[in-house]
């Protein structure tokens, strides 16, 4: 692979990363709840693992080739980050006013958002990037602009390229819930109110991209 072309992407794919989206709110919403940000932000990992691992084999290309199976990948992909929307939106109607721990009720509680495991945020994660059908039209899109012709074969080279990105995003979405965490942990009237805005914002996306496949 040539050094000049990985490096490019390495730029291209940071700025990627960088762009707010449905990954943005589900860990700036991870860093306000009050458990390890670790499982959602490794989920997120996880669900582009998926998405670079299918292009690399090269079904990204049958299902953008069939607009059914990717009319069908964006309904569900829809409906889940709208459920997640609600969800977000729900749990503040719920009595906790917010996701930060020991800002509303009783002193030191969390809420409700401490029914949720490590095991179930990390899947949450994996949903959201996973199923997002944006994310594996963009990479299905870059990461063959930057392979090397004649070296090694394009699916060892699409994975490295792919481990490139993941890295970029485990990097940047820690520092998102670090933040929202750190910035919000004591201001629980701005954390509500960014608690809100992603959860409208899940809705909304969602909402966005299920008409765009219907209609």
């Amino acid at each position: 692979m040539e050094t000049a072309l990985v490096l490019q992407f390495t730029l291209t794919a940071a700025l990627f990363a960088v762009m707010p989206g449905a990954d943005w709110a589900y860990a700036i919403g991870a860093g306000l709840r009050p458990r390890s940000i670790v499982p959602p932000i490794l989920g997120l990992a996880s669900g582009y693992v998926i998405v670079v691992t299918v292009i690399a084999v090269g079904v990204g290309a049958l299902v953008t080739a069939n607009p059914d199976i990717l009319t069908v990948l964006t309904v569900i992909g829809a409906a889940y980050i709208i459920w997640l929307g609600v969800s977000t939106l729900l749990e503040l109607r719920g009595g906790a006013g917010s996701l930060v721990p020991g800002t509303a009720g009783t002193a030191g509680t969390a809420g409700p958002t401490t029914q949720y495991s490590g095991l179930s945020s990390y899947l949450r994660g994996m949903g959201v990037s996973s199923i997002n059908p944006k994310g594996l039209m963009l990479l299905l899109a870059l990461l063959p602009q930057f392979l090397t012709d004649g070296g090694w074969p394009s699916g060892i080279q699409m994975g490295l390229l792919g481990g490139i990105f993941i890295l970029e995003i485990l990097v940047v979405y820690s520092g998102v819930a670090v933040a929202a965490r750190a910035l919000l942990a004591d201001r629980p009237r701005l954390a509500t109110a960014v608690s809100v805005v992603s959860g409208v914002f899940l809705t909304g996306f969602g909402t966005w991209l299920l008409l765009d496949a219907l209609f």
